[in-house]
């Protein structure tokens, strides 16, 4: 029981000689635990027999029994060639079975979250304090807990897609997880949807947004505030998934396993299969941006509206603004993903960065690096793509990007390029923190 020893003192902080709610929960969220605040009130409440809010020893050793007694099957399990250790082909092997591709460095990564000895290996004693800090119930939740683990995402719309290995190029990603992911999607979009419109308002209509607001308010009443909502919902997680499937056949036809894939090559990639995606959904995006725009009071829908632009415009017209969006992608996706990346390597050196809260700062930072060096493109694609309701948009998609940059400058300044970004940071944080929490339960509820 020496180990448990050594365990129990890790844990204990304050040298008590308890293990209390606190310290618990802190070294959950450190290994990237979901729900750590619920895991470790449930684990106190459980065996704290003298209901003094913390841990003694014996009472974490009577948890510890009960976790061995619960997994010594599962890792017998796990180990499918009976040699004692859990290896990376063991946890692809895992995966596949519930419908998860992963590439053998994200097995290495997950390998490398139990190993204590570096041996690229785990034994029983090494899953078992794994499954101790990480309070699983089953084998499902313990995966969709180092899936989780691996990527923390607050990207309103991340340009790079998950890799699949290149034998599994043509597999479903994970069905369970596209789901739940889609589920949460939809809603995150509908809760912060007048943040997302009153965003649209501002990049087109500039300080006259608010006014128009409020008279939108009066005439249609609160329900005014989600129009369009419902093409955004369609447009969200089906482009995402289309975007992955092009990517990982990109992938396939370049013959590459992740390892041998450049920085570069992995940009580029993510650029085209972004761009592909981006291309088949936008008159949708379209759509939407009209749907924002119309006046409540002739609020007509999105089949009406998109034959209305159809008869009176062009065909032509469900893709205006399409240059500048596609040129905005490469600025977003370049700098996210430099800033992320660096910022990530920065993190894996000092573990005591290795939490929810902060990954999800860190994250941040790295979206409004993106957005702040790609969104006077985004600006000029707005309102390319309202030409029919401002004359400010109608000047602006009548010229190239060289003039319609002029054009704002002329007009409003400096200030005019970043129309509605406070917004759109505003949105990302309600948004990010709804995906992830709600994929995460979704996924447990769908996978029961």
């Amino acid at each position: 029981m020496d180990q448990f020893r050594d365990l129990f003192a890790k844990l204990d902080k304050n040298n008590d000689g308890f293990v209390s709610l606190e310290e618990l929960h802190n070294e959950m969220r450190k290994i990237g635990v979901t729900a750590a605040d619920e895991k470790s009130q449930a684990i106190v409440n459980n065996y704290d027999q003298n209901m003094d809010g913390r841990l003694d020893y014996e009472e974490f050793l009577g948890y510890i029994m009960d976790r061995e007694r619960k997994w010594i099957i599962n890792f017998r399990a796990l180990d499918k060639n009976k040699c004692g250790v859990i290896d990376q082909g063991d946890i692809i092997d895992l995966f596949k079975e519930l419908g998860v591709v992963i590439s053998k460095r994200n097995a290495k990564k997950i390998i490398q979250m139990m190993d204590k000895d570096n041996s690229l290996t785990v034994d029983w004693e090494e899953f078992l304090h794994h499954i101790i800090l990480n309070p699983a119930e089953n084998i499902k939740e313990l995966v969709s807990s180092w899936k989780h683990s691996l990527v923390f995402d607050v990207g309103e719309s991340r340009s790079m897609p998950i890799e699949l290995t290149q034998q599994e190029a043509d597999v479903s990603l994970c069905g369970n997880f596209v789901l739940a992911a889609g589920l949460a999607d939809a809603v995150s979009r509908t809760v912060t949807a007048p943040i997302d419109r009153l965003k649209t308002l501002l990049q087109v209509k500039g300080s006259k947004a608010v006014s128009f607001g409020m008279t939108e308010l009066q005439a249609g009443g609160l329900r005014s505030m989600w129009q369009g909502n419902m093409v955004n919902v369609l447009k969200g997680t089906p482009q995402s998934t289309l975007q992955c499937i092009i990517y990982a056949q990109m992938k396939a036809l370049l013959g590459g396993q992740k390892e041998t894939l450049s920085v570069q090559q992995r940009f580029g990639m993510g650029c085209v299969s972004g761009a592909s995606a981006h291309a088949v959904f936008y008159p949708l995006e379209v759509l939407k941006v009209r749907l924002n725009l119309q006046q409540a009071s002739t609020h007509y829908g999105v089949f009406r509206c998109a034959r209305t632009i159809y008869q009176n415009e062009s065909a032509a017209a469900f893709y205006r603004g399409f240059k500048p969006s596609i040129l905005c992608m490469i600025p977003y996706a370049g700098v996210e993903c430099a800033v992320h990346q660096s910022i990530m390597s920065w993190v894996k050196r000092d573990p005591a960065y290795n939490s929810e809260a902060k990954l999800f700062l860190f994250s941040f930072v790295a979206f409004a690096s993106g957005q702040a060096t790609s969104y006077p493109l985004a600006v000029i694609r707005t309102r390319q793509q309202a030409q029919a309701f401002s004359s400010v948009s109608q000047q602006a998609s009548n010229v190239g990007l060289r003039q319609a940059f002029l054009s704002i400058y002329e007009r409003q300044g400096t200030r005019g390029f970043y129309s509605g970004m406070g917004t759109s940071f505003v949105r990302a944080v309600p948004c990010a923190l709804l995906n992830y929490t709600l994929t995460v339960k979704l996924e447990s509820l769908i996978s029961q």
